[in-house]
């Protein structure tokens, strides 16, 4: 075997990639953005360890969230399930076009299967969630042996995070196959807004013939059989569901939003595409500046009185060849907030909520006839 060196006299091969400037590899850094390819950067060289902390786009992707109560007993969960449920009684007053629908109280028409979507929204108010494997080494939890990492700790290691994203595993809500619903909310120290669309189920590929054709042979109203058969039992749990899990998701921001006073837009997702909520520069601010009120009842941010519109469908055709049955759209805002800015802020903000169809759809449900609703504090 013979070795093969180098000879002295030739000058060493240039490196070109050493010759880019920080700003070029800093563009890069940011297109990729992920949290865990940008830590496994880190270790690459000493350059990229530096450079890496000046990130401004990251994306955090979590794999797990483990809630504190895992270990609880099945009684001791039974216990949290009607503690949820207690505030919810007496919560709503609709107004349907000046005529009052008496309903009874929440707690007797929310069902035998609200229990279990309280446990999963009680698991997701006292959890934490975690990334594996991480960039830094604080924080560290050994969960079924895999070492995992909390996001703020995690992010603890970015200095100049501008644009940060957080998607967790899967939305919190289960809901039986072929059924839709989908919500965004936006907060500063509370809830500013949210809108929620589902549909009791979604055909694709056109229409069946069940279901006929058109969308406005109903005038808009919302059919007796909609308070008779649980429509509107429904469509309550959806809405009370949706914003604890959007209140939930806001209360575990709070470190993050503290340690990173350069943020300009931060959104907690879900890889389901179930609920997505926002927060831009202004709202963040307001966060730092007035700290949330939170929820006597479990870790998540107090919601405020609200007032709600509803629009409903019972068949809604999108362009595509998308049939939404038992489609509704609901628009709420805390209940301070005058009605004028409503009235100038919802048709631009219920357009861009959803992606398409949805986006489509929420702008169809619009143009019906709306209802107005209110709820307490919870």
């Amino acid at each position: 075997m013979s070795w093969v060196y180098p000879d002295p006299d030739q000058p060493e091969p240039v490196d070109h990639f050493d010759c880019l400037p920080d700003s070029v590899l800093l563009l890069v850094f940011n297109k990729i953005g992920d949290v865990k390819a940008l830590g496994r950067c880190c270790v690459v060289s000493r350059r990229f360890h530096s450079l890496v902390p000046q990130v401004e786009n990251v994306v955090v992707r979590v794999d797990c969230v483990i809630s504190d109560d895992d270990c609880s007993s099945s009684s001791s969960s039974s216990d949290k399930s009607r503690a949820l449920v207690g505030p919810f009684s007496n919560l709503f007053r609709l107004v349907f076009g000046g005529i009052v629908k008496p309903l009874q109280a929440l707690g007797q028409f929310l069902g035998p299967k609200r229990s279990v979507l309280n446990e999963t929204l009680n698991s997701l108010s006292s959890s934490s969630l975690f990334v594996a494997p991480g960039v830094g080494d604080d924080g560290e939890m050994d969960h079924g042996g895999v070492t995992h990492h909390s996001p703020t700790q995690v992010l603890r290691n970015f200095n100049e995070i501008r644009f940060l994203r957080i998607e967790l595993p899967s939305g919190e809500l289960g809901i039986d196959d072929g059924v839709l619903l989908k919500w965004r909310a936006d907060f500063g120290s509370t809830l500013d807004n949210c809108v929620i669309l589902g549909a009791a189920s979604v055909i694709n590929n056109g229409i069946s013939p069940e279901f006929g054709f058109g969308n406005g042979d109903d005038n808009g109203s919302i059919p007796e059989t909609f308070y008779t058969n649980g429509g509107l039992k429904l469509r309550v749990v959806w809405t009370i569901s949706s914003l604890i899990a959007a209140s939930a998701r806001h209360y575990l921001l709070q470190p993050i939003i503290a340690d990173h006073k350069t943020l300009d837009s931060l959104v907690l997702t879900d890889a389901d595409g179930q609920g997505v909520l926002c927060m831009n520069r202004d709202q963040l601010e307001e966060l730092r500046v007035k700290p949330l009120s939170a929820s006597s009842a479990s870790k998540r941010t107090l919601v405020p009185a609200l007032n709600m519109r509803l629009w409903y469908a019972p068949y809604l055709e999108l362009p595509d060849g998308v049939v939404l049955k038992g489609a509704t759209l609901v628009a709420i805002r805390p209940s301070e907030q005058s009605a004028s800015k409503n009235e100038v802020l919802d048709s631009s903000w219920l357009s861009n909520a959803f992606e398409e169809p949805y986006g489509t759809a929420a702008k169809m449900l619009v143009k019906r006839r709306t209802y107005c609703l209110e709820m307490n504090s919870f």
